[in-house]
């Protein structure tokens, strides 16, 4: 995918959308639009509309924000070690590892979306816990995708 204007995405995305996506922000937990939605379909990158997440591996984890424990496909999302909770403190790094977040990004425009942890339920043991900000949702009808 092309280089993505800035300015093109602060008069395309909300505010929250463009904090969460391109400066890495997080949404306050259990304020976002998919947080306790179940519908049936398909989650979309907010800023270049590829398909990431599917409804069918969507569950209430608590945290606050979207959870589910796998993606679409591999390589639809960047997985990338995140050590801004403990800065440059690298006795933090050290004796306390699991401060170390992984990132989620798109994989097509680099969108920040959350991050995943290692505690969801079987199969995978994963909780790909996602800002509501980075993603939209497209219904499936009678079962299939709409475009």
């Amino acid at each position: 995918m092309e280089a993505i204007d800035k300015r093109e995405l602060k008069t395309k995305l909300t505010p929250m959308q463009y904090h969460v996506t391109q400066e890495r922000g997080t949404e306050r937990p259990f304020t976002g639009c998919y947080n306790k939605f179940y519908e049936e379909g398909t989650y979309i990158c907010v800023v270049c509309e590829q398909p990431l997440f599917s409804s069918n591996t969507k569950y209430d984890s608590g945290c606050g924000w979207p959870a589910f424990n796998d993606v679409l496909e591999q390589g639809k999302v960047k997985l990338t070690p995140d050590t801004s909770g403990v800065g440059g403190n690298l006795l933090l790094l050290i004796s306390q590892p699991g401060r170390i977040r992984t990132e989620v990004s798109c994989a097509a425009c680099n969108a920040h979306l959350g991050h995943v942890f290692n505690d969801g339920p079987k199969p995978t043991k994963r909780r790909f816990c996602i800002n509501s900000a980075s993603i939209n949702f497209i219904p499936h009808k009678n079962g299939i995708q709409q475009s």
